[in-house]
């Protein structure tokens, strides 16, 4: 099967194979750069020092809009849609009748009845229906949007020379239309990396000019294209969870994954929201961080035991040579789930010792994402 038979293409499809890509991998569709010609080690490496550009247009991208459509989004979501201000963002889930977490989604709110909703491979449209019947309310997939995420300690100083926007003063979690080289964009703060960042949404034809114009003026400072597999391991250094790998029993619950801050039971009732009451303080297991004394990363849906008892899964895993640790994100039960609790994990390779760690892996207080000055 060629990339080329996918149902949706990105407009860089030909930058990726220029940099070394297959395009043999696909995420909702679309191909995806899994790897490059350059090693995803030295990516990494360059994405905690200077700033690499990921393109993750593969993202599926709805458009809100109508006079309910803060009604209609809260009957959905966790969290409280009403909270946002135009311009912020905030993560959120859906979940099943049962409370159960059938996807993740960043939620942008663009103006007072406007807004959009970004996610990756659960269920958001499967549930909108239900959602929308009855109401005032336009819901649209967009895939012209393509999405360039620049991510690293540089990102700020390659962008700001090239927007009016006041890029410095954009905080996590906040966008703003504006342009970028000249080009109408909407940028906003943050990403999947663990560092500073800013992602681009723009229209599908000006991608490839976009593109172009970040990787020249970053070559001062050193950027590079990202792969998918840096992706993964930054976002695994910094204890992100990905839908629906880390999340693997389909009816596992927000509290069970360290995801309360996304639910609002104080708000008016949305889908779940009985079942996710009752089911508060009854978790299975709690998401872990596991260090495992092993030079290679552990293949993940790898089995884990304590004295003998299988007790859970691992779920993502990366080796991070930047720490030099074996890192794995994972399901334990919560009288194991205490930092320092050793555990085996068993592999192809052998039984394999790990323990209980603190997470985020990498920068354990989120100061390269949140830094003190900014915090409110």
């Amino acid at each position: 099967m060629s990339y080329k038979d996918f149902p949706r293409q990105s407009a860089l499809n030909d930058r990726h194979l220029a940099l070394g890509s297959k395009l043999d991998a696909e995420w909702n569709g679309m191909p995806i750069p899994q790897t490059y010609a350059t090693d995803p080690y030295e990516e990494t490496t360059i994405v905690r020092s200077k700033a690499g550009l990921f393109d993750v247009s593969g993202l599926r991208m709805i458009n809100v809009s109508g006079p309910d459509a803060e009604a209609m989004l809260n009957a959905m979501l966790t969290s409280d849609v009403s909270r946002l201000k135009p311009g912020e963002s905030a993560i959120s889930n859906i979940v099943d009748d049962e409370g159960a977490l059938i996807d993740d989604v960043l939620v942008y709110r663009d103006g007072l009845h406007a807004f959009r909703l970004s996610h990756g491979g659960g269920s958001l449209e499967d549930a909108l229906p239900r959602f929308t019947e009855g109401r005032d309310v336009t819901v649209a997939k967009d895939d012209d949007v393509h999405i360039l995420s620049l991510q690293g300690p540089l990102a700020l100083d390659i962008l700001k020379p090239h927007t009016p926007l006041d890029l410095a003063g954009l905080k996590y979690f906040r966008h703003a239309r504006t342009t970028l080289f000249g080009f109408d964009v909407s940028l906003a703060r943050g990403g999947y990396s663990a560092e500073r960042g800013y992602e681009v949404f723009c229209a599908a034809r000006d991608a490839v000019a976009i593109w172009d114009a970040i990787m020249e003026a970053g070559r001062p400072f050193g950027i590079c294209a990202a792969s998918w597999t840096c992706l993964d391991i930054v976002r695994v250094e910094g204890a992100l969870l990905f839908f629906p790998f880390d999340m693997p029993l389909p009816d596992t619950t927000p509290w069970e994954v360290g995801a309360d801050w996304t639910v609002d039971l104080d708000k008016p009732d949305f889908r779940g929201k009985a079942a996710l009451a009752a089911k508060r303080g009854r978790e299975r297991f709690r998401q872990v961080g596991l260090e495992v004394l092993d030079d290679e990363a552990v293949p993940p849906g790898s089995r884990i035991f304590h004295e003998g008892r299988e007790v859970g899964t691992l779920n993502s895993s990366t080796y991070s040579r930047h720490l030099m640790k074996s890192l794995g994100l994972a399901h334990l039960p919560p009288d194991l789930a205490g930092l320092g609790t050793a555990v085996e994990i068993r592999t192809d390779k052998g039984t394999l010792t790990a323990n209980v760690v603190r997470t985020p892996f990498y920068d354990p207080m989120r100061l390269r994402t949140h830094p003190l000055d900014e915090r409110a």
